[in-house]
């Protein structure tokens, strides 16, 4: 991110260059403003760059869609319209990637900028340069800004495992600390952090870390703590998502589709957003990169969506649910397809030119498909009249995960009635037309995935690969039906220990060190202590 220093250094010489053309070569220096001159009288200005920077991430290039891509729900083929960009997206799907896919350098950037940012803030706040507002303390924003330090290292741990770990404001260049010791620190600073933020939920707090915010984030580190550490932390888990729920804040909504309204801010499910807006917040853009361009007739948008769309349902993941499942529709956007009045049929324009589009489940395989083929996004409402970036806020965590993540940690210490009575509670909304159908049992929840793994060619299974049964994976189904296009799926199947082994549509295990992705070689480039990771070399 560019700083003050060089915003200011640039206007300085704008201003030599229009003195030269009025033939005064003499420098004429007004003020001078630099960070140690600078007051920041609005504490809250001066950490919203952290969150702002969280908006990156929300990408169909960055970490959004690394986490769905990758997996077995969603996939970016090519079509008639485009969509191979040199292949770096179905290289994300065959698990082909390598150290200069843009997605890695994407992810890397914007994990580091919040770190980095956040350990400006932290030090600023400490050496007093930013007033503090009345009613808050300089301990609750300095541990505000660390939770938010801790959440970019949870990613750059998740996705990348060893990186340098930068807790001040040298310039020097590290190298990288085990993947082990990060999650210690990440543990260590949410912990100390955690007593000395507001536990209020409201205006204020939303889209910052509160106290239920951040325990949600400890909460996930612990619930994916044996795949950092080798060590499982199920309790651990269990004891931050009590707390959450007991302190009474949240609740599931009634509807489906209500986290993902246009105008969800006031959602009493939203734990921790991602703030959007169409003209001042821009970046979130899902339908763009998902819908085919005659869907802009439908919603009257006035952006067009990009070409055919890449970014659609995997048949063998769609074919997991019930047809009484609500979240099948509510997810996901199929069949006939009509403009905004209802009745006028929608038309192809490359392969299905002057045809009726009619979004169809299969798809031939990973790597090129029919502009028509494929079920696209229904999950997060794009607006009547919308722009190309939606004005709806990304639920990074909502009050749902925090149950899921209760019941998965139940049944994997033996509770598992326990867990299934959480789950039933989450299908209930899912299955108004069938309600019988929301109740599962701790048996249920101990089953193999319905999920019918294999490699496939010309819309067929050819090749079955791993059929090994998945442990819990009928709870590995609950977790895909709730969180789609939700950027949940990579770090869940890595923990039900089936991201490197089994096989979905083009997509064959090419091997264990795939469970993170390499360093960015233009980070090797610039930083000789840094390493890359094993298998990557």
């Amino acid at each position: 991110m560019t700083s003050l220093k060089s915003y200011l250094f640039t206007i300085t010489l704008l201003g030599l260059t229009m003195s030269a053309c009025n033939n005064d070569l003499e420098e004429k220096i007004y003020s001078e403003v630099t960070e140690e001159s600078y007051a920041y009288t609005d504490a809250y200005k001066a950490i919203s760059i952290v969150y702002a920077n969280m908006r990156g991430l929300i990408s169909h290039t960055n970490y959004y869609m690394a986490q769905e891509s990758t997996a077995d729900g969603i996939v970016m083929p090519a079509n008639a319209s485009g969509w191979d960009d040199g292949g770096i997206y179905k290289r994300m799907h065959l698990h082909t990637w390598n150290s200069e896919n843009p997605q890695m350098s994407s992810m890397w950037n914007s994990f580091f900028a919040g770190v980095i940012n956040a350990n400006r803030i932290i030090d600023q706040l400490n050496s007093n340069k930013i007033t503090i507002p009345t009613g808050v303390t300089k301990e609750g924003l300095v541990s505000e800004v660390r939770v938010a330090r801790a959440f970019f290292y949870w990613l750059l741990c998740d996705n990348f495992g060893d990186v340098p770990l930068i807790a001040d404001r040298s310039d020097e260049l590290k190298g990288k600390t085990a993947r082990k010791d990060i999650y210690l620190f990440i543990v260590k600073e949410l912990t100390e952090a955690i007593p000395n933020l507001s536990e209020e939920r409201s205006q204020l707090t939303y889209g910052r870390f509160n106290k239920w915010a951040a325990k949600t984030l400890l909460a996930n580190v612990y619930l994916n703590a044996e795949v950092y550490t080798g060590e499982a932390k199920w309790q651990e888990c269990l004891t931050q998502c009590q707390e959450i729920i007991a302190s009474g804040k949240y609740q599931l909504e009634s509807s489906l589709k209500a986290p993902f309204v246009t105008s969800n801010q006031n959602s009493p499910e939203i734990v921790f957003a991602i703030p959007f807006d169409e003209n001042l917040a821009g970046g979130f853009n899902v339908e763009m990169f998902s819908w085919h361009a005659s869907l802009k007739n439908k919603f009257n948008m006035l952006d067009t969506p990009w070409g055919a769309g890449s970014a659609k349902g995997i048949p063998q993941f769609i074919n997991t649910y019930d047809p009484a499942d609500g979240r099948l529709a509510a997810t996901w956007m199929m069949g006939p397809q009509f403009a905004a009045d209802g009745v006028t049929t929608l038309k192809g324009s490359y392969d299905q030119a002057g045809k009726d589009i009619i979004l169809t489940k299969e798809i031939p395989d990973g790597l090129y498909t029919g502009e028509a083929e494929g079920y696209r996004m229904n999950k997060f409402e794009v607006k009547n009249g919308a722009l190309a970036s939606l004005s709806t806020d990304f639920p990074f965590f909502r009050y749902s995960q925090v149950l899921m993540m209760q019941a998965e940690c139940l049944l994997r210490t033996g509770k598992a009635a326990d867990a299934a009575a959480i789950v039933s509670q989450i299908r209930t909304r899912a299955f108004v037309s069938a309600p019988a159908k929301a109740t599962v049992s701790g048996a249920d929840l101990e089953k193999n995935s319905s999920y019918q793994y294999g490699y496939v060619e010309n819309y067929k299974v050819v090749d079955a690969g791993d059929q090994a049964a998945v442990k819990y994976g009928r709870m590995l189904d609950e977790l895909g039906w709730e969180f789609a296009w939700e950027g949940f799926r990579r770090r869940d199947m890595i923990r039900f220990g089936i991201y490197t082994t089994k096989s979905w549509l083009s997509h064959k295990p090419n091997g264990a060190h795939r469970a993170v992705f390499p360093l960015p070689q233009i980070a090797i480039n610039s930083n000789p202590k840094l390493e890359q990771n094993p298998a990557y070399k």
